[in-house]
């Protein structure tokens, strides 16, 4: 499927450039929306592809991702999407799944991608079940039990001392300068490198968008008031934003969640784009690893995302993600600490009157806390 850029226009081959000329990031340039009604059962042994009518990729590795359970969070007054329950602990496993099955369709050997450490993870996994070699760039300073899972899968683990943004800068110069060095100890002939970005591959947003999918399959076809999802680079928020906008144009459901995002202070460039306040307790979030970014590849994405949806984002103190993700596991859910951001920017939210009493609320539990140490 040819790419397009939705910021100046430019059109692409579909085995084109990982990002525009003007250096946003491209999209695919159809957008399948069916004109039918929803099916009267779901193959949900099909996982992620059950909706491969809203799909732009074809299912070419799948390890069964899809389909997580929505459960009741009484004590939040919320419904939880329990995406922390993949195949590799997270919900990037749905934009692993499109983004390395689109490589398989354009002939890739070699994938790299830059991580804190869930969307390597994910990558890696999926490109050994296709038979592929990965390279992941990660932080230095990235969670071990995370680190040592991507090694396991047989991928080249490139450690960057710095900032989350420095990782990503190395991938991209990395990528960019046609180097080889992911080739090292292999046996094949060196090949260009594609780009598994969670950031900037349209097809790991397709992937993203299923949770939306699920989420009004599970629920009668009917959308929530709101989705609550922690958020950094932005793929599930956006990849929830577009589905719910996909099932709407198809007229599978009647109207659009308000989506809300919730940051990291101190890394929280969306908050402050909107008006908020970015850094409440005048510190780093440094609890929520998994969402410090800042610099989103798609942030007048997300930004325009939050004000179609007549949504929010706020940023959550190291403080209140501590004391919630405490919260989360003695009520049954062992998730990441990042996850405990979207719980508690639930106050935060009832607070400023974004989240009233009564409202039908879906949270995403978005990675398990399993791989943390």
């Amino acid at each position: 499927m040819d790419l397009a850029c939705p910021d100046c226009g430019r059109t692409y081959p579909g085995d084109g450039p990982w990002r525009c000329q003007c250096g946003h990031p491209l999209e695919f340039a159809d957008r399948p929306v069916p004109d039918d009604k929803p099916p009267a059962a779901i193959d949900r042994d099909k996982g992620l592809w059950a909706f491969s009518e809203f799909l732009p990729v074809e299912r070419r590795v799948t390890l069964g991702e899809g389909w997580t359970p929505l459960v009741e969070g009484d004590e939040w007054g919320v419904q939880f999407k329990l995406e922390s329950v993949f195949p590799t602990g997270s919900f990037k496993d749905r934009g692993a799944a499109t983004t390395v099955s689109r490589a398989l369709e354009l002939g890739v050997d070699w994938v790299v991608e830059d991580s804190s450490g869930n969307a390597g993870l994910a990558v890696a996994t999926y490109a050994a079940r296709a038979g592929i070699d990965a390279e992941i760039f990660v932080p230095a300073e990235a969670k071990p039990g995370k680190l040592r899972a991507i090694e396991r899968t047989g991928a080249t683990l490139r450690r960057i001392e710095g900032t989350r943004q420095d990782v990503t800068d190395a991938c991209i110069e990395a990528i960019e300068s046609g180097a080889d060095e992911g080739s090292e100890a292999k046996t094949r002939e060196p090949v260009e490198a594609y780009y598994a970005s969670h950031a900037w591959d349209p097809a790991f947003l397709a992937g993203t968008a299923t949770v939306a999918f699920e989420i009004a399959a599970q629920r009668g076809w009917s959308a929530p008031d709101a989705f609550v999802t922690p958020l950094g680079h932005g793929t599930l928020f956006l990849g929830a934003y577009r589905g719910f906008r996909a099932l709407l144009e198809a007229g599978w459901i009647d109207s659009m969640p308000r989506l809300l995002g919730a940051q990291a202070a101190g890394v929280a460039p969306i908050v402050e784009a909107i008006g908020g306040d970015p850094d409440p307790a005048s510190e780093r979030n440094d609890a929520a690893d998994g969402i410090q970014i800042a610099e989103p590849a798609r942030n007048d994405q997300i930004i325009e995302a939050v004000e179609a949806t007549d949504g929010d984002a706020v940023a959550v103190p190291t403080a209140a993600t501590e004391r919630e993700h405490d919260r989360l596991a003695r009520a049954g859910f062992h998730v990441e600490p990042t996850c405990a951001t979207a719980t508690a920017a639930l106050e935060r939210f009832r607070e400023r009157g974004v989240i009233e009493d009564g409202d039908d609320i879906v949270t995403a539990l978005t990675g398990s806390g399993l791989k943390t140490s």
